[in-house]
């Protein structure tokens, strides 16, 4: 087998019959395998498995329920695949027509790939108003980190380097994507952007769920600052600049709350100053602004 898609997946049935239509709609040429790593489902996913079976006929559903979380799965998704290279997908997501075939083609290249991301076709504006440009010209680069970043369902990879660093940290619930990419890219392996790979990806829509995965995002992005930036609680010019983010923010908050684009953007900062106040507190380093 050439080629091994993971997705990992808990209780994304919703979502991941579109999944599944975008990636039997794929015209691979060559041996293929499309991996579903059950991260503890109760929400019937067989059902809508068993619907895809004849269009995709190297698809299986492996039990990654051990460990609770995506790094899990996606882990225990590569240990079950055949493929000489791995592409991952998340159950949310659909990639456009094309999108195997560029990304491989990229990885027999580089080893280590990140495709481009795509919001209009999944989102509406008021969603897409607080992240719609993510990943879309480029690589994601925070200036704290050594190396540049994607997300982990845009990813591919080969195995051996997978193999490598020892997958996914598995203890790391939050941004573990982006360390992911960095003890990729510190073997030696640099992360090759490959525009012509198009991943649809799909939004939060809730002002809640906006909100926490903002938070949770800035959060361990402190962490990731700790880790690999080696820096001090105690960077005076940090701080600086994380109380004036607030006093922006608030100074605007009259005039975000007028409209629903506006609403979701107070969502996402709001988030994310609260979270960088909290990774600060929990992991001992400064706020890290990125936006």
């Amino acid at each position: 087998m050439t080629l091994s898609v993971v997705i990992p997946c808990r209780n994304a049935v919703r979502t991941i019959d579109e999944t599944l239509c975008a990636l039997a709609d794929q015209h691979w040429p060559g041996a293929w395998e499309v991996i579903v790593a059950d991260n503890g489902s109760n929400d019937n996913l067989g059902r809508v498995i068993a619907k895809h079976m004849l269009r995709i006929p190297h698809l299986r559903v492996i039990d990654a329920s051990a460990r609770r979380g995506a790094s899990h799965a996606r882990n225990i998704g590569v240990q079950a695949a055949t493929g000489e290279y791995v592409l991952f997908c998340d159950a949310d997501d659909v990639p456009a027509p094309g999108w195997a075939i560029a990304m491989e083609k990229a990885l027999r290249v580089h080893g280590f790939v990140a495709s481009r991301l795509e919001f209009e076709t999944l989102n509406s504006s008021v969603v897409r108003s607080a992240r719609g440009s993510t990943q879309v010209g480029g690589l994601q680069q925070f200036g704290f980190l050594p190396f540049p970043h994607a997300g982990s369902g845009t990813l591919g990879i080969t195995r051996a380097l997978h193999d490598a660093v020892a997958g996914f940290d598995e203890t790391i619930p939050i941004c573990e994507d982006i360390d992911y990419c960095m003890r990729v890219q510190q073997k030696g392996a640099k992360l090759e952007f490959v525009p012509d790979a198009v991943l649809h990806c799909r939004l939060r829509a809730s002002k809640k769920g906006v909100y926490a995965q903002a938070a949770q995002y800035a959060e361990y992005e402190v962490y990731l600052y700790k880790k690999y930036g080696a820096g001090c609680l105690w960077e005076w010019w940090r701080w600086r600049s994380y109380v004036q983010a607030w006093r922006i923010l608030l100074g605007r908050i009259f005039e975000l709350l007028r409209t629903p684009e506006g609403k979701t953007m107070l969502a996402w900062r709001l988030g994310r100053l609260i979270g960088l106040l909290k990774g600060s507190l929990r992991f001992g380093a400064p706020p890290v602004m990125v936006e």
